[in-house]
């Protein structure tokens, strides 16, 4: 894939079983977010809806194989393939559906005027993954590994919480959800349903961990 000039791949070779190809993270592109989504059946997401208010970027994308629907402030909008879909404040609500199969879609994403700073999202994909499968110490490894790689880690912090949960390594768990809810407030709500922490709801440290107490 690389040579000391170069990194070569194609979407199709870096794609995940949920359609995602890591562009930025497996060619190592550090200046910038950049990263394909595609679609297998139409009617399903090709880009879930989100915002980037967490982030502050600007994004772009592009449809380079089949045909979307996207979704952008509530207003739709028709992108056969060619189409460039620019939203440049991270407040607005997007996301895009396929209306063929297959359909790629290309995101390129970044905060004007700053240094670009990798998400951890990209990581959390991979672990949701590892969590379907059961595989619960494996995600632990993953999130572990990432806390150096991430800034924004409040989201690895609280999945890393649930994979302690589930592992029965509850006091583990309460120290990395109180850290994970200091850094994000709204995550004390998924905390109070979430099925992987039901083990940890009638522990002394769980309402403070959720600020509950």
């Amino acid at each position: 894939m690389s040579t000391q000039s170069h990194r070569l791949a194609t979407i199709e070779g870096l794609e995940q079983p949920n359609g995602w190809s890591p562009i930025r993270r497996d060619l190592g592109v550090e200046s910038f977010g950049v990263n394909a989504w595609t679609a297998r059946e139409a009617g399903v997401a090709v880009i879930p809806e989100h915002d980037e208010k967490p982030s502050g970027h600007e994004e772009l994308y592009l449809v380079i194989a089949g045909r979307a629907t996207f979704t952008v402030a509530g207003d739709e909008i028709e992108a056969p393939v060619g189409t460039l879909v620019f939203v440049p404040d991270p407040e607005v609500r997007r996301g895009a559906v396929a209306t063929e199969a297959p359909t790629t879609v290309v995101s390129v994403g970044g905060q004007p005027g700053a240094v670009y700073r990798p998400r951890s999202w990209e990581r959390n994909i991979e672990v949701m993954g590892l969590f379907e499968q059961g595989d619960y110490e494996g995600a632990r490894e993953v999130l572990i590994t990432a806390m150096d790689e991430y800034e924004d880690r409040d989201a690895l912090l609280y999945n890393l919480a649930c994979a302690e949960a589930l592992l029965g390594r509850s006091d583990e768990a309460l120290v990395h959800l109180r850290e994970a809810v200091a850094g994000r407030p709204d995550l004390a709500e998924a905390a109070l349903t979430d099925e992987d922490l039901e083990s940890l709801r009638d522990l002394p440290g769980f309402a403070e961990a959720v600020g509950r107490s």
